[in-house]
């Protein structure tokens, strides 16, 4: 059985149709799954348009479980998603499926052929990505700070639309610490340094204006992260045994 996870945080507009959607997908594709919606703290009825959607969803569909928890950003959703995961492997996806669902077969083949994480790439041959100028500025920003100060190998860590395997999924969020925007480069850059082989998939992405995340208020934060993942492992604080490989 596959765990998808998707993170929400005030997400009642959306949630509905990706709930829908999803289940949608797995039933036509006889695909077992469970989905756990992990709600980071909303303060608009996500709770109840949930409950909604659950009830007038097909029968034969999906669980869905609502995890409801304080608020402390996508990291700290994702994580707790992790750790209530039953399946395997265990995929998240942003909740208004900017990367959208199909994505699951690309990801399941990379996984089959030998991958213990594959990601969504903007970055990588076949990628074809329609946004507004100013996130391609500031992600491209971004992108080179990730890549100075915390070294994954991938080009693109931030895309949300993520599989593991649930044993480098427990392994990782086992030992990530951050709770915001910067926790993917944080997982990856421990999954380089553990050995966990990574595959980049290139997908389509035609991304709206809205976010919920406010650049020039969390900028400073979002670098700030990048800079404690370094200092977190100058102190030892993400300890494990290496794999091999990596570096």
């Amino acid at each position: 059985m596959l765990t998808l996870i998707l993170p929400a945080y005030d997400e009642a507009r959306r949630l509905p149709a990706s709930l829908a959607r999803c289940a949608e997908y797995f039933q036509s594709r006889g695909l077992a799954a469970e989905i756990i919606v992990a709600d980071d703290g909303s303060r608009d009825d996500t709770a109840a348009a949930i409950a909604r959607t659950v009830a007038f969803l097909p029968l034969g569909s999906p669980a869905v479980r609502h995890l409801t928890l304080p608020h402390r950003g996508k990291g700290g959703a994702v994580r707790a998603g992790v750790r209530a995961a039953v399946g395997d492997p265990i995929v998240f996806l942003d909740a208004d499926l900017s990367i959208p669902i199909e994505m699951l077969e690309p990801f399941l083949a990379a996984l089959a052929a030998g991958a213990d994480i594959a990601v969504a790439s903007r970055y990588v041959p076949g990628s074809i990505v329609h946004r507004p100028w100013w996130r391609r500025i500031i992600g491209d920003v971004y992108r080179l700070a990730v890549r100075a100060i915390v070294p994954s190998g991938v080009t693109d860590t931030q895309c949300g639309g993520k599989a593991y395997t649930a044993a480098a999924a427990r392994d990782l969020f086992g030992r990530q610490r951050l709770d915001g925007f910067a926790f993917d480069a944080e997982v990856l850059f421990l999954a380089r340094r553990a050995g966990h082989r990574i595959t980049e998939v290139p997908f389509s992405l035609r991304q709206q204006r809205g976010t919920s995340i406010d650049f020039l208020a969390d900028a400073p934060w979002m670098f700030r992260d990048l800079l404690l993942i370094r200092w977190n492992e100058f102190r030892g604080r993400y300890a494990a045994a290496r794999r091999g490989g990596g570096g």
